[in-house]
């Protein structure tokens, strides 16, 4: 598809840059930069599965979460420019090694060339694609994907106004991840499944940060409130670790508790949401991915 990046809007920063000479707000120009492509088999039971899910993580980001542990390439955009071509060929490369799905981790401002890259291997790419989200996206933009995302698996992060804008830059977060959810659920409105695999659908996942519990029960009850029940996956992770900046906050600047977690457990389960509940032990670093470029050349 065409697209103009000379007065960028993909994002809710709308920061109309021209990438074609500089670099948007996301931190990145023109050309799609990925800092890995490989097995990843952290993800939901249903999206790793037996063989593990077919991650590019792509470099860059529209947020600035202050404690994100993928920094490198969120904020520091470390990674290797490839073509739409080359793009399209790790999909396919990732799929011969036995890949449950393609997914695609913050890609929101890679969208065209995305949608490019699938275009030229769709005809023989025959696994799910996944689009893996901090949630702070445009409806326009994941409009542009009708059709060629069969999985969502966006954040919500925060209810609160002042604790996006306090920890990730976005006072807007909220509004704007609720919107893309709606749109997100209305692509993919039924889980569907091939045995354990998710083929179809929208998993939900929250990040449970330190002293915010109560924040996490009030975006809980904001998703149960907008989606009908039973036509969606929630995924609480208690994977916190206090990373980049988080030691500027002193109240984050730890792990969460597990009373913390525990009551915005009690709480879904209280809604009648069903998904997946992270054990603890899974705050741990050896979870971050080594960003070294493996599969950008060649797998």
């Amino acid at each position: 598809m065409n697209y103009d990046m000379s007065d960028c809007t993909l994002c809710p920063r709308c920061c109309h840059a021209d990438r074609t000479k500089g670099k948007g707000m996301c931190g990145t120009g023109e050309s799609i930069v990925i800092a890995k492509a490989y097995l990843h088999k952290w993800e939901e039971p249903p999206v790793s599965g037996k063989n593990g899910s077919g991650t590019v993580f792509f470099s860059g980001c529209s947020l600035k979460c202050c404690f994100c542990q993928n920094h490198i390439i969120s904020h520091g955009a470390f990674g290797k420019k490839i073509t739409t071509d080359r793009l399209g060929d790790i999909f396919l490369e990732l799929q011969e090694r036995g890949a449950e799905n393609i997914n695609l981790v913050s890609g929101s401002h890679f969208v065209p060339g995305i949608i490019n890259a699938l275009d030229k291997v769709k005809h023989r790419l025959h696994i799910p694609v996944v689009y893996n989200s901090g949630g702070y996206e445009k409806p326009e933009t994941l409009r542009m994907l009708r059709g060629y995302i069969d999985i969502y698996l966006p954040d919500v992060k925060y209810y609160s106004d002042e604790l996006a804008e306090k920890y990730s830059g976005a006072v807007d977060y909220t509004l704007c991840a609720i919107n893309a959810v709606k749109e997100m659920h209305y692509q993919q409105p039924k889980l569907v499944y091939d045995g354990e695999k998710l083929l179809k659908g929208l998993i939900i996942r929250h990040l449970i940060l330190p002293r915010c519990r109560h924040d996490s029960m009030r975006a809980l009850e904001l998703i149960h409130d907008i989606l009908p029940d039973k036509s969606y996956l929630i995924s609480l992770m208690s994977q916190y670790t206090p990373a980049y900046k988080s030691c500027e906050h002193k109240e984050i600047n730890r792990r969460i508790t597990g009373f913390e977690y525990d009551s915005v457990v009690d709480k879904a389960i209280s809604l009648g949401m069903e998904g997946f509940f992270q054990e603890r032990s899974s705050a741990e670093k050896d979870f971050i991915p080594d960003f070294d470029l493996e599969g950008v050349d060649g797998i």
